[in-house]
């Protein structure tokens, strides 16, 4: 009996690798990144155009870096609504046309480019550009304040709440966070040290679940690999849920309206309201501002009617103090 239960024992540990394998990938020609086919690029005169997805492709830059009229760090997980927010704002500010230059990495990595100067490095390009506004979660912002990083006060706008992001079809038969336990389900999760919408899941896990399920979706699958942690978990949990890599990852809800607005193979799972959790998004001005007067212009623009309906397309709500105590 005993040598029976050591076999059985090898046995799944054995086949475990082919338990917990990822949904195959889901065929479709544009899955990479930027795709919005050049939309967020705010620079007149493009000149070459080279962009080749998968292989060089700047998704989170956008603009023409030779003499901007307006900086902004924007946390990404509203990249996808910078075209349509910079040509209404252009439209009102017309001065400002093909000179806006924005970055929509996660708020964190935002910090250590602010922290480095400005400077940043991705593949074998160098550049710097300073900031005149940063925009990212309500805490977060008005934590750079304390800090001297941002001048005050903090400008709330809109809020979010998460959904769980799967391929289309629902591969993975997920009905709720509890699944997300399952070791058979491979997840694709916003990594604490970069993005502060980890916070919000582990809020929401908890919730859910209680401390058994964060620590399970968190740590245990984590250490087994069946949990992979992103880096930039905006571009990456879609392309992993398309590639096969993963069958769900936990993201805001406005970031699937936007996939499957485009057409990409993704669907979502809707969170209950007392699991969900509600993030504040705001923004101020860089301490030392190259150009102090257009971010208060932005600043204004960003919580007016038609930055609001702008939003609201995607699914974010205008911010309210109930919201703010939410």
């Amino acid at each position: 009996m005993r040598r029976l239960s050591s076999a059985a024992v090898l046995a799944a540990i054995v086949l475990l690798p082919i338990a917990t394998r990822a949904a195959d990938p889901i065929p479709h020609d544009s899955i990479f990144p930027p795709w919005q086919h050049g939309a967020n690029n705010d620079a007149r005169d493009r000149g070459l155009s080279f962009t080749v997805p998968e292989i060089d492709n700047l998704a989170d830059f956008h603009g023409n870096l030779s003499d901007p009229k307006l900086v902004l760090y924007v946390g990404g997980n509203y990249f996808f609504a910078m075209a349509p927010l910079t040509a209404a704002f252009e439209q009102q500010h017309p001065e400002f046309k093909g000179r806006i230059y924005w970055e929509t990495i996660p708020p964190g990595l935002l910090v250590k480019q602010i922290e480095a100067g400005g400077t940043v490095t991705s593949g074998n390009m160098t550049w710097t550009v300073k900031p005149d506004a940063y925009f990212a979660g309500l805490n977060k912002v008005q934590g750079l304040i304390d800090q001297g990083v941002l001048a005050g006060p903090p400008v709330p706008y809109v809020t979010n709440t998460l959904t769980i992001m799967v391929p289309a079809g629902n591969p993975g038969h997920v009905k709720g966070l509890f699944d997300l336990a399952r070791p058979d389900l491979h997840l694709a999760m916003p990594n604490p040290e970069f993005e502060g919408v980890a916070n919000q899941i582990e809020s929401s896990l908890k919730k859910a679940g209680g401390d058994a399920l964060a620590t399970a979706v968190y740590k245990t699958k984590v250490a087994d690999g069946s949990t992979v942690l992103t880096h930039i978990h905006h571009r990456q949990t879609p392309l992993f849920l398309m590639q096969g890599r993963a069958q769900a990852g936990v993201t805001w809800q406005s970031e699937a309206v936007f996939q499957e607005g485009i057409g990409n193979p993704i669907s979502h799972v809707d969170i209950p309201t007392r699991q969900n959790a509600t993030a504040v998004y705001a923004g101020a001005e860089a301490k030392d501002a190259p150009h102090p007067q257009a971010a208060r212009l932005w600043l204004a623009f960003i919580r007016s009617p038609t930055a609001l309906a702008i939003f609201a397309r995607y699914g974010f709500k205008p911010f309210t103090k109930a919201a703010s105590a939410d």
